[in-house]
């Protein structure tokens, strides 16, 4: 039997969580402003992303549009105090992912999102295309630099999609 595309979505889902994880237990507590270079993000703002990005798939699912332009009375939102923190909102946007994945249907799925900046639309694309491009992968990217940032901190780099100086396996713990 074929699996749906919301079946898929939560397969991928399943796969990518235990990465995940072990990526956001290495957070290092206090370093929060932390940045390895002045152009790139905070440490923790940057983490908070990797902990949260999962919520995105609700947003897509739940929501026709988003105007991703900053508006100045929202606040950008403030780093987890620690490490438990960043863990607890992972686990939180990975449920609400979760969650929407399974009461959706791949007809909602086929139906167009749209992106837009300050009312000017940057982006209307079917929504199973915007979950695997503007969630799914920007997910393993920001994840991806998370890694470097923890290289960079001294902190043991975790198995992500195959072995790394720190784990000789393949999803080690």
């Amino acid at each position: 039997m074929v699996p749906t595309m919301k079946e898929l979505f939560l397969m991928e889902l399943d796969d990518e969580v235990p990465a995940t994880r072990r990526a956001l237990e290495r957070v290092p507590d206090g370093k929060n402003d932390w940045k390895p270079h002045q152009k790139s993000m905070p440490l923790g703002y940057l983490s908070h992303m990797v902990a949260t990005m999962p919520s995105w798939v609700a947003l897509v699912i739940e929501q026709d549009e988003l105007d991703i332009a900053p508006k100045p009375d929202r606040p950008r939102p403030e780093p987890a105090k620690d490490n438990a923190e960043f863990l607890q909102r992972f686990d939180d946007a990975v449920a609400k992912a979760r969650e929407a994945l399974k009461r959706t249907t791949d007809e909602h799925l086929m139906t167009h999102w749209r992106m837009l900046s300050n009312g000017v639309v940057v982006s209307d694309q079917p929504r199973h295309r915007m979950l695997r491009t503007g969630v799914g992968n920007h997910w393993s990217h920001h994840r991806g630099q998370l890694t470097v940032y923890l290289r960079l901190l001294g902190e043991p780099v975790p198995s992500i999609y195959g072995p790394t100086a720190d784990e000789k396996g393949f999803g080690a713990s």
